[in-house]
């Protein structure tokens, strides 16, 4: 929807060979300090933990190796917006719950279509973990870095997408060892197609695909959003080329890196079939059976109005009538005209902040960022 209103490119020929050489290349910074770090785990990770924590200054020992990298993360480059990442932050607040709905029922169950990725999360114990407990785990990271100044160095978001960057690093070492990884098909676990993808999907998808469900915003929102989200994926590890610039430019990298990834298969309902059902666990107290039941529909429903029948047969979920987006409208159409007002995103991302903890409380699973890929780094 969002693609043919604002007439985004195809990938070209070229840029999907580009997609194509980048299933190969992962983050070479983290991945040459984590392999630095593991010839002397006992001292040199203890170190790492710190400087992530307290800044590199807290470490007067550290080594080259450790400084440089801490260094280079601590210094924001010279485009960063401080104001600009404020306001991108405020903006993904004031989705409230139904901004983390919407990425969870599109951007994280539409990317179990992409196969590839699935084979890395399958080795990972994204079965035996479940996805309520990996959405919540990619909540409480995006909750950390949309706070106010989370990602200013040793602010929640600096830390969660460091470590978070550091924990792919240890995926790609544990999922290249195992004698069923297929290189040739997959290429490398966690590559840079893959985290650009999942960049924009975690950060742009909610507030894209949020339009059609009435959470419109003005230009400069948008371009904030954007400006955040290209912040992230510097910290990230993502290739320049790979961060958006515009609004526009993070759709096309949505847009064409989607079209690249998606090849459905039999992974895609291994793991999208226990997604669907995952509402039926959540904790509502009064009527949680019906409550519960009610919930598995709407989540449904916006799963199906996004995503369309045919991508929900691809994951063997049932699809369902778009009736909650339907029926959100006209609330959110009349609350982003009052957002407009002076002062308005402020109050609206304060009464975000309240609907997405209450949302968090619901899912009823602890939150530690990365924890289920725990067992990967021991």
């Amino acid at each position: 929807m969002v693609s043919a209103a604002l007439r985004l490119p195809e990938p070209t020929d070229a840029e999907f060979r580009r997609f194509g050489e980048l299933l190969t290349v992962g983050d070479a910074v983290m991945d040459e300090l984590v392999e630095w770090i593991y010839q002397d785990r006992d001292d040199r990770k203890p170190m790492f933990d710190r400087a992530l924590n307290e800044g590199i200054a807290s470490v007067p020992e550290a080594p080259a190796e450790l400084r440089e990298f801490f260094e280079d993360m601590e210094t924001a480059p010279d485009w960063v917006d401080w104001d600009k990442i404020l306001l991108g932050g405020q903006l993904m607040r004031s989705g409230g719950a139904d901004g983390f709905s919407i990425a969870r029922d599109v951007a994280l169950m539409g990317g179990y279509l992409f196969s590839g990725f699935n084979q890395t999360l399958l080795r990972t114990g994204a079965l035996e973990k479940g996805s309520n407990k990996r959405f919540a785990e990619t909540s409480q990271w995006a909750l950390d870095v949309i706070v106010p100044e989370g990602l200013r160095p040793g602010g929640p978001g600096y830390r969660s997408t460091l470590h978070v960057r550091f924990i792919h690093s240890m995926v790609r070492r544990h999922v290249l060892a195992l004698p069923d990884w297929d290189y040739e098909t997959y290429g490398l676990p966690i590559n840079q197609t893959d985290m650009a993808a999942t960049l924009v999907g975690a950060l742009i998808a909610p507030v894209a695909t949020g339009i059609g469900i009435g959470l419109v915003a003005n230009p400069r929102e948008y371009e904030a959003a954007a400006h955040l989200t290209r912040y992230v994926g510097r910290l990230m590890g993502v290739h320049d080329d790979f961060l958006p610039h515009s609004f526009r430019d993070s759709l096309r990298i949505l847009f064409q890196t989607s079209r690249a990834l998606s090849t459905p298969d039999e992974t895609s309902r291994a793991l999208a079939q226990p997604m669907a059902d995952d509402p039926m666990l959540w904790e509502f107290g009064p009527l949680t059976g019906l409550r519960r039941r009610i919930a598995r529909s709407q989540h449904l429903s916006i799963a199906t109005a996004y995503l369309g029948t045919a991508a929900m047969k691809e994951l063997g979920v049932p699809s369902t009538l778009p009736w909650y987006p339907a029926l959100r409208i006209p609330f959110h159409l009349v609350e982003s005209a009052i957002n407009q007002l002076p002062g308005g995103r402020e109050r609206a991302a304060r009464r975000g902040d309240v609907s997405q903890a209450k949302f968090m409380r619901t899912l009823n699973v602890e939150a530690a960022v990365g924890h289920s890929a725990h067992h990967v780094t021991h």
